[in-house]
């Protein structure tokens, strides 16, 4: 595994490596850039050419289909990113070249022009395939293995990312709204060449990680590369992929939010607060913001169940993840079945579901980022975790069906089957918990005694 990289006498800042707070930062701006462009994507596709800020005058249908491919192209391209990494580059110059290909990418969306934005995308969708495996497999070499930190580095690693998120909600998303579509492009391209600048900077806190291990002087190194995968690694590589199931149907449930939620909030809710209209792009930062104030909140209160003995392995917290963020779509069923009656729905439908799905996602999407790091063999670690990213893509495809299909079925019908099915999904696969666990050969065992671990948190906590 990438983790088992040496790190020896790193610096630390609140108990944990300063490296962290390098990628923290990188991911951020990274994210803002993300998340702002895609608060923007479907909206602008769908706005009228003869608005005051006009955009393309794509039907709901044809906006979301473009939607659903690129979110999952840009996290399918995580295979070859991961690939690369661990076969020719190392995953420190992946991050610097895919966050290259971001800030030409997101440059390009500036200009006003078709040619400017397919081709846009294509750089984005390079960009983040090189970029988003390798700084999470990054994070995970930072630890030593047992390390009990490891999990509430990446939750802290994922409060960066939804920073990011939240801001460029707000910021790219009023700018792109109110004062034109491609500026709010541009300013997103901004932000991920601050990310650039900042991880060019901190290079020598990464001096142990995310090295290529093909030019490693360490004969570990080299012995990883060369040998077999043994029985417990091939298990735990089949438990990954089981894994990854339940992480397809949540993205495609949880990315309604960028593609038929965003519409529902621009067209069926009543978005007027104190006189004033709310832009719908701002409820993006909703689960952003969830995340930032509930993320070390969620971690806790899975560390304080494992501290008393409580099942808190990760595939539980994944299941209880997919479980808790489909209960939060009856909230948006209740919210179709008001407008069916009155004509609109009240926004704090939107806020109840959004907060439903963001502890969900906190219960799945860092816990399955550590998880991965912890199973993954060394010479395997990038590519696995581009894996788990293309499977997010696959959802995010789905999310892109399932919306196309409210044309016809209603939002009444997409909300209330997806709330079912992931409920019921996850349920199932509880049921073969415990035969998966077996196949992982006990290495969530191996973190450290109870005493270590509180310490480990205690420590933490004061980030």
């Amino acid at each position: 595994m990438a983790n088992t990289v040496k790190a020896a006498h790193q610096k630390e800042l609140f108990g944990h490596p300063v490296g962290l707070y390098i990628l923290f930062f990188t991911e951020m701006w990274e994210r803002f850039s993300y998340y702002g462009m895609r608060a923007l994507f479907v909206l602008y596709l769908t706005t009228k050419t003869v608005d005051e800020n006009p955009g393309l005058g794509w039907s709901s249908g044809e906006a979301l289909a473009l939607y659903g491919w690129y979110t999952m192209l840009v996290y399918v391209a995580s295979i070859p990113g991961g690939w690369i990494a661990d076969k020719f580059l190392g995953q420190k110059k992946s991050v610097l070249l895919g966050g290259l290909l971001l800030v030409a990418g997101h440059s390009i969306l500036a200009i006003e022009e078709m040619w400017a934005w397919y081709t846009g995308l294509g750089l984005i969708i390079a960009g983040v395939g090189m970029l988003k495996p390798n700084i999470s497999t990054m994070v995970g070499g930072l630890y030593k293995q047992g390390d009990i930190r490891r999990d509430k580095g990446f939750t802290i690693f994922y409060i960066g990312i939804n920073l990011g998120a939240f801001l460029s909600s707000l910021i790219v998303g009023y700018v792109g709204e109110v004062h034109g579509w491609h500026y709010g492009f541009g300013l997103a391209g901004i932000g991920m060449a601050l990310g650039l600048l900042q991880y060019l900077l901190g290079q020598k806190y990464l001096a142990h990680v995310g090295n290529f291990l093909g030019t490693s002087d360490k004969a570990e190194d080299k012995e990883a590369m060369k040998k077999p995968l043994t029985k417990i690694e091939k298990d735990r590589i089949v438990v990954l992929l089981i894994s990854f199931l339940l992480v397809i149907v949540f993205w495609g449930a949880f990315e309604q939010a960028g593609g038929l939620m965003n519409i529902y909030a621009k067209e069926k809710t009543n978005r007027m607060l104190m006189g004033w209209e709310v832009p719908a792009s701002w409820f993006q930062s909703l689960n952003a913001m969830f995340i930032i104030f509930l993320g070390t909140t969620v971690a806790l209160y899975w560390a304080n169940r494992k501290l008393k003995g409580k099942i808190s392995s990760s595939l539980f917290k994944m299941i209880v993840g997919l479980v808790i963020m489909g209960t939060g779509f009856f909230f948006m069923t209740a919210a179709s079945m008001e407008f069916n009656a009155n004509g609109s729905s009240a926004m704090y439908w939107l806020v109840l579901a959004y907060l439903f799905h963001t502890i969900g996602e906190l219960c799945i999407s860092p816990v399955a980022l550590s998880f991965i790091t912890k199973l993954a063999p060394v010479k395997y670690g990038a590519l696995m975790m581009g894996v788990y990213f293309a499977m997010t893509g696959l959802g995010n495809k789905l999310a892109g069906l399932l919306g196309e299909s409210a044309e016809d079925l209603g939002e009444f019908t997409i909300f209330t089957g997806i709330a079912v099915f992931c409920v019921v999904f996850g349920l199932l696969v509880m049921v073969f918990r415990k035969k998966l666990e077996i196949l992982t050969h006990g290495v969530e065992d191996k973190e450290g005694n109870i005493h270590e671990e509180a310490e480990g948190f205690e420590l933490a906590d004061n980030a």
